[in-house]
């Protein structure tokens, strides 16, 4: 799955409601990131609340569903720079 794929889905699953207050990037290295600010989601790198350092196939399992934030953050597969509060808003998204 391409970043762009993967930040369409990020984009379909959130509704008008949906805000974290924040801005979080999501940095995958050479694979590119996703930023998301409010109802934007953009593959364009821009400054973060909260950067969470992944994987492209650690960040699709997380969008799919089949890896919980929790565990991936406990066993080392995601890092997070910034606001910690903010990288825990995420399941409203995730």
């Amino acid at each position: 799955m391409t970043i762009q794929t993967i930040a369409d889905t990020i984009k379909s699953k959130m509704d008008p409601s949906t805000d974290i207050g924040a801005t979080v990037k999501f940095d995958c290295g050479d694979d590119g990131v996703i930023v998301i600010d409010g109802q934007n989601v953009s593959t364009e790198n821009a400054n973060a609340d909260c950067t969470i350092l992944c994987d492209i196939d650690v960040l699709e399992e997380l969008v799919s569903g089949e890896l919980n934030s929790t565990a991936a953050f406990m066993t080392g597969k995601i890092k997070i720079e910034g606001d910690m509060g903010v990288a825990m808003k995420l399941s409203s998204i995730l």
